[in-house]
């Protein structure tokens, strides 16, 4: 086993999720990460857990969407086991990205507000989202495999603690904020209020790699036009040129250069999904290439993302409403030129970079 995996499954068990004796554990991923779901399995064993393992097999999730149509019920067993378990790890590592392409988006929307409890019970308890990496995703990227692992290892296996320190200076301007423009290029112009609101600092706890500082909107103050320069890739499709208007927080027109149905089909899952749940600003420098990986690409320096959908609640504070959403779509706008971020009036970061930067560099 490359000692990467080892060192990766260490990083997963004893930062991200702080597994300790007694925990139950899920661990769900496919088989081509099945080093890393081994690794975790004999660290669990050495800390005194106990580990359950699901596959998570996206051929086998498309054939069962397909037949079923749009006719889901809740996974009621599924649900009973996030209910008992004290902690969750996912690892993304499909052989075939696009596996899913050929399900309906009205489809896949359909299953999503079905397994929307599931989904509220797994973000309650410790969890980490990471990636493993495989020929299907370095393909995507536009790399070797060889370079791909290079890229996935080094970016999961910072010193977080250095990582946490650059990020806390953004994580206090946020937090003593009212309200943040953004504006880039000729497309993007978006106000909205984050008073009352959290921002969190993200040090490969719940997303590994980490490296992004966000929060929530107050979901009604979004307002303007916002141009998502940076394509996406969902549900096996690219969309490409994302724009969208909002007003008094909802997204009230949207378009895409390519595969603006599936766009759509997130738009029409439920209301709350034509709101903002969460702004994080990129602050993860050895991140330095756009890979069609959201779970990275969000992490990238110089640029902002957005999520239409679901907040997280600890972001939202107290007297501020929750978006909740069986939808939570990210998306990017690169901030490298003609771009600011402003506080109460205030630039704060300049073509990607931050004034805090600057002022460090002097």
């Amino acid at each position: 086993m490359d000692p990467r995996i080892r060192e990766h499954a260490e990083t997963i068990v004893d930062h991200s999720i702080e597994l300790e004796a007694g925990d139950d554990l899920v661990v769900q991923m496919p088989t081509e990460a099945a080093d890393l779901a081994a690794a975790i399995h004999e660290l669990a064993g050495d800390r005194g857990a106990n580990p359950v393992f699901l596959n998570n097999d996206d051929r086998a999730q498309r054939a069962f969407m397909r037949a079923r149509g749009d006719d889901f019920e809740t996974p009621e067993h599924q649900l009973a086991l996030f209910e008992e378990a004290d902690a969750f790890v996912i690892a993304r590592a499909g052989g075939n990205v696009a596996e899913k392409s050929d399900v309906d988006p009205e489809t896949t929307a359909a299953y999503n507000r079905a397994f929307r409890p599931v989904q509220r019970e797994r973000l309650s308890k410790r969890w980490c989202l990471t990636q493993y990496p495989t020929r299907g995703h370095a393909q995507l990227a536009g790399m070797s495999t060889d370079a791909y692992e290079n890229f996935v290892w080094d970016a999961v296996s910072l010193d977080w603690e250095e990582q946490g320190e650059f990020q806390a200076e953004m994580v206090d301007l946020l937090n003593d904020a009212d309200e943040v423009r953004i504006r880039s290029g000729e497309g993007t112009d978006l106000t909205m209020f984050i008073a009352g609101n959290t921002a969190i600092n993200d040090v490969g706890k719940k997303n590994l790699p980490g490296g992004e500082v966000f929060t929530a909107p107050v979901k009604d103050s979004v307002n303007g036009e916002v141009h998502f320069d940076m394509p996406l890739y969902r549900q096996g499709r690219e969309i490409e040129d994302v724009r969208l208007r909002f007003e008094d927080g909802r997204v009230e027109s949207f378009s895409a250069e390519r595969n603006e149905d599936v766009l759509e089909g997130v738009f029409d899952t439920d209301e709350a999904a034509r709101y903002l749940g969460e702004l994080g600003i990129g602050m993860n420098r050895a991140i330095d290439r756009f890979t069609y990986n959201m779970l990275f690409d969000e992490k990238m320096g110089d640029t902002v993302h957005m999520a239409v959908g679901s907040a997280y609640p600890e972001t939202v504070g107290e007297g501020n409403e929750v978006n909740e959403s069986a939808e939570h779509v990210d998306m990017i706008v690169d901030m490298s030129e003609d771009s600011v971020i402003e506080l109460d009036g205030e630039v704060v970061q300049r073509d990607g970079t931050f004034t805090f930067e600057e002022r460090e560099a002097e």
